[in-house]
């Protein structure tokens, strides 16, 4: 969907405390739309705070996320999910009231048991949940469009102000997102088995085959068949994002876990025994869930076997 126009300067003043791909990108999106006054930022290390000034994606960058936090309209935690909670603890004092508080992490119910207790009353805490992005990563990997017929999950704390939550979801849709809103828990449910699982299967295949003793490293990465190149794609995330994940909604994932290895034994059970018709059945059912991916928009049926860093998402 197309990112809506807005006349004026949605906030102020927001503030991105980090500045990786999500980070980087959430500026170009807020300079495309005109979204921001202006934009500050905050970065764990010199070489991003002096990229993020370089690339023009903030007007100003900050050693402490309490500076960049401070006065803000929207502050956004654009850092790995276990990250949140200290960053939370350390901006909690200077938030002003009215503000926005949200984040762009893959795990919901421990946002809001890690960062809730930090933040003060009059203060919008409103997690979210933008289901984009690629296998890159850095200040320099982001793009305008990044979002732009995603969808962005937002998930309310049980009080939350009604017109700061339409706020944000027009913020979201001004940067090309669809907007939907559940609960944390139900959130954390639905992406362990759309996108944590996946990438869990993904990280074991690839270290699988890296492991394996009568087949070389050099023959799988010569001979790689499309189904492994997209293994290996999404095997490439952020390593640290990724951990976290897992250790923030484990409970959810291995529920999912469980369930798909039930899965893999009766798969297993019907080739061991020749069973061709169950084949057949559940190749073409999860066909289908293919077919209605593409129906709804989710990702293009054109072969792309280079997969360019703007098509493909992470948690």
């Amino acid at each position: 969907m197309p990112a809506k126009k807005l006349g004026q300067p949605l906030f102020g003043r927001v503030a991105l405390i980090g500045i990786g791909l999500i980070g980087s990108s959430l500026s170009h999106a807020m300079r495309r739309g005109g979204l921001a006054g202006t934009i500050v930022g905050h970065a764990r290390t010199a070489a991003t705070r002096s990229s993020s000034v370089r690339l023009a994606l903030v007007d100003t960058v900050y050693e402490t996320p309490a500076e960049a936090a401070d006065a803000a309209d929207l502050v956004i935690l654009c850092a790995p999910v276990g990250a949140c909670g200290a960053l939370a603890e350390a901006i909690g004092p200077v938030l002003k009231r009215g503000a926005i508080l949200t984040d762009v992490g893959s795990v919901k119910a421990a946002i809001v048991r890690d960062c809730g207790p930090h933040v003060p009353e009059g203060v919008h805490f409103i997690p979210g949940h933008p289901i984009a992005g690629t296998e890159q990563s850095g200040p320099s990997a982001g793009f305008a469009t990044l979002f732009d017929g995603r969808w962005c999950l937002l998930t309310p704390v049980p009080g939350s102000d009604a017109a700061a939550i339409e706020k944000l979801k027009t913020f979201w849709e001004a940067l090309g997102s669809k907007v939907d809103l559940m609960t944390p828990e139900h959130h954390d449910m639905v992406l362990a088995i759309t996108s944590h699982l996946p990438h869990l299967i993904a990280y074991n295949v690839v270290n699988t085959a890296a492991h394996l003793e009568r087949v070389t490293d050099s023959e799988v990465i010569k001979f790689s068949a499309g189904g492994f190149r997209d293994f290996t794609r999404i095997a490439a995330s952020d390593p640290t994002m990724w951990r976290d994940v897992f250790l923030n909604n484990k409970e959810a994932v291995l529920e999912m876990l469980g369930r798909f290895t039930e899965d893999l034994s009766a798969l297993q059970r019907a080739i061991r025994f020749g069973d061709g018709e169950t084949l057949f059945k559940l190749f073409s059912d999860a066909r289908e869930i293919r077919r209605g991916v593409l129906q709804a928009g989710q990702d293009t049926a054109a072969p792309d076997f280079g997969r360019h860093a703007g098509a493909t998402e992470k948690a």
